[in-house]
C-alpha cells in the first residue's frame, strides 16, 4: 500500500468515544471507530453501551464534549460522546442536604453559639460587651 492510499484510508474513519457513567465514581467508556460522517446514534450503536446499561435510547440526554446534541449529529475524529444520567435530587436540595449532615456533626463551637448551647442568658464572664 503506498502512502497516498493509506492517508486516503485514514480519512474515510474517524475515532471517537463514547462515555456513561452509570452511578457516581463509575465510568464505561468505549472507543469506536467509524466511518467518515458517522452520527453521535451510529456511535452509540457500535459502542454497545445502549446493550450493556439496558439504556432507552429514545429518552437521552446526549452531549459531545460537554454540549448537548441532538441523536443526528456528525461526528468529528477524536469527539467524545456523552450520555448524561437524570438528577437524583436537584442541586440546590443536595446542598441542604449535605449542611444538614455537616451540622449534625459539628459539636461544641465558639462565639455566641456556645453561650446559647450552654443556656446562658448572659455572656460567659471575661467577655467584654459594647
Amino acid at each position: 500500500m503506498d502512502r497516498v492510499e493509506a492517508e486516503g484510508t485514514a480519512a474515510a474513519t474517524i475515532r471517537v468515544e463514547v462515555v456513561y457513567a452509570p452511578a457516581p465514581h463509575r465510568i464505561d467508556l468505549s472507543e469506536v471507530e467509524l466511518s467518515q460522517g458517522a452520527t453521535v446514534e451510529d456511535a452509540l450503536r457500535a459502542s454497545g453501551v445502549l446493550e450493556r446499561h439496558r439504556l432507552d435510547p429514545t429518552a437521552l440526554a446526549l452531549g459531545i464534549w460537554g454540549r448537548g446534541c441532538p441523536k443526528g449529529q456528525q461526528l468529528r475524529d477524536r469527539d467524545r460522546v456523552e450520555i448524561y444520567r437524570s438528577l437524583q435530587v436537584a442541586p440546590k436540595e443536595a446542598r441542604r442536604l449535605r449542611d444538614q449532615a455537616q451540622a449534625g456533626k459539628r459539636k461544641g463551637g465558639r462565639g455566641r453559639g456556645a453561650v446559647a448551647r450552654a443556656g446562658c442568658a448572659e455572656p460567659l464572664s471575661g467577655s467584654r460587651s459594647r
